[in-house]
């Protein structure tokens, strides 16, 4: 369905481009009254290289960039316990306060009940959002060393105008050389909220796409590119059966036709640790497809999940699998990713095998 380059033309299978950041977790507590925070690294196009490599077994890197001092260390050395290649980590001189640039924080409470999950970013003027165009080798990357998937985001699009056009450089130089190239919508008002609001979002994310050869995102993030209003995406579709579901990813695939996949995950939110969870996937070889669902899903951590989707659906497409078997990998481990605290999969290659052929959560001895 998805060709790709020969494995072993390639040092990677696969290379994200974005922020990694530090997440501060205060447990079972609140971000407000914390006294101990749990540390973890994370980010959105990270996080779907790290369980390439941590889960799924296959060569990892991450393009990223980093403030040279005891964070930034910090970082690189959960990194290099995810397994994920480093060498293509940038070091930015640090100048004592962060005036020039700085490390990624994320506080990130979990939730409980109806008491939802909290994240607090603290990530502007960062070392990655300052990087320009220019700075990295693609050619070289994407040519001499050659990497046989490409992810990153919109997440990391939003950081600052240099980041949206470091991605497109990127992912056109992907594209040049016979990468495929994918790219996880990710919308986050808070992120957009200062530059231009869901207006600014649209045009970069927009622009972007035309590099694009699978596209993945949830209910809220296509609806933004499709102008819905993004205030009352929730309530709007909350209520909508799958085929109106369906019938949105069908939208998008006939407004960007050079797509090859678009998917997206479902999510009801019954109480913080309760929520209905599904995807589905289309190609023009398919059609739309939904995964199983599963309803009331137990959640220990929910962020992490649509990250844990996107690589198992891209590692089942990686190793030439029909689009409904790769779906249920994407479901199964983001579901997975979700019984686990912190950003990153714990789960292992044949806990996801097992779930996305129908396993249980019965006791295994």
């Amino acid at each position: 369905m998805i060709e790709t380059r020969p494995a072993a033309e390639c040092e990677f299978d696969i290379v994200a481009l974005g922020e990694v950041m530090l997440r501060l977790d205060p447990g079972e507590g609140r971000v407000r009254t914390a006294r101990r925070f749990e540390v973890w690294e994370g980010g959105g196009e990270y996080n779907v290289a790290r369980a390439m490599r941590k889960v799924f077994g296959l060569r990892a890197a991450v393009v990223t960039a980093l403030a040279d001092n005891e964070i930034g260390r910090l970082v690189e050395n959960l990194v290099m316990q995810g397994g994920v290649d480093t060498s293509l980590i940038r070091w930015e001189k640090y100048d004592g306060i962060g005036r020039t640039g700085r490390n990624g924080l994320n506080f990130t409470e979990r939730g409980f009940g109806v008491r939802g999950a909290v994240g607090v970013s603290d990530r502007a003027h960062t070392a990655i959002a300052n990087l320009k165009p220019g700075t990295f080798d693609w050619d070289d990357l994407f040519g001499r060393r050659g990497v046989r998937w490409l992810h990153t985001g919109g997440i990391f699009a939003a950081l600052s105008e240099n980041a949206a056009a470091v991605a497109e450089e990127a992912m056109a130089a992907a594209r040049r050389h016979g990468t495929v190239v994918s790219f996880d919508l990710n919308y986050r008002p808070s992120l957009w909220a200062g530059i231009g609001g869901k207006e600014v979002a649209r045009e970069v994310n927009t622009r972007l796409s035309r590099h694009v050869d699978v596209m993945i995102g949830n209910e809220e993030d296509f609806t933004a590119c499709l102008g819905f209003d993004v205030e009352h995406v929730d309530e709007e579709l909350r209520a909508l059966p799958i085929d109106s579901f369906a019938a949105m990813v069908g939208t998008v695939a006939e407004r960007m036709p050079w797509l090859s996949v678009v998917a997206t995950t479902l999510r009801t939110v019954h109480t913080a640790a309760d929520n209905d969870w599904q995807a589905i996937a289309w190609s023009p070889e398919t059609g739309v497809l939904a995964s199983v669902p599963r309803d009331h899903l137990g959640i220990f951590d929910r962020v992490g999940g649509g990250d844990g989707f996107a690589s198992g659906l891209v590692y089942g497409l990686l190793e030439g699998e029909p689009l409904r078997a790769c779906l249920e990998l994407g479901a199964a481990h983001g579901a997975l990713a979700m019984t686990t605290p912190g950003d990153t999969s714990m789960a292992t290659r044949e806990e996801v095998l097992a779930l996305a052929g129908g396993g249980s959560a019965r006791v295994r001895r």
